[in-house]
């Protein structure tokens, strides 16, 4: 079992910036894959970002690439999503995940593991 606790959500204004922080918990950190997800009111949960075990390979959806970056701690057993240039449409639960490699945590399938999901609001 995998203990997965997000922060670091809250309102923010177009433009800004946020950093999401998932902290891990229970088995070995560095032996899973971890993603990021998001899912916005009335509409499905959807793939955000994800990274290999050891971060040599990161995943994007194209709606945030050039904007996301995902990068882990594996001393520390977190990963985190710096998020810059936000968008409205950006407004989304997000959740962080665990699974055995980046391209599995690219489907809620491939995902064995789930946080509970920390709001993001972007404001106009």
């Amino acid at each position: 079992q995998v203990l997965l606790v997000e922060s670091g959500g809250g309102l923010v204004q177009a433009g800004g910036s946020l950093t999401l922080s998932c902290a891990a918990s229970g088995r070995t950190f560095s032996n899973y894959g971890m993603g990021w997800f998001r899912q916005a009111p009335g509409k499905e949960r959807e793939f955000v970002a994800s990274i290999s075990r050891t971060g040599g390979i990161t995943l994007y959806a194209d709606s945030v690439k050039g904007r996301f970056t995902v990068s882990r701690d594996n001393d520390k057993n977190t990963v985190q999503l710096q998020m810059n240039i936000l968008k409205p449409e950006d407004t989304a639960v997000y959740y962080c995940a665990a699974g055995r490699t980046a391209r599995d945590l690219t489907t809620r399938e491939g995902s064995d593991y789930w946080g509970q999901g920390t709001q993001v609001t972007v404001s106009a």
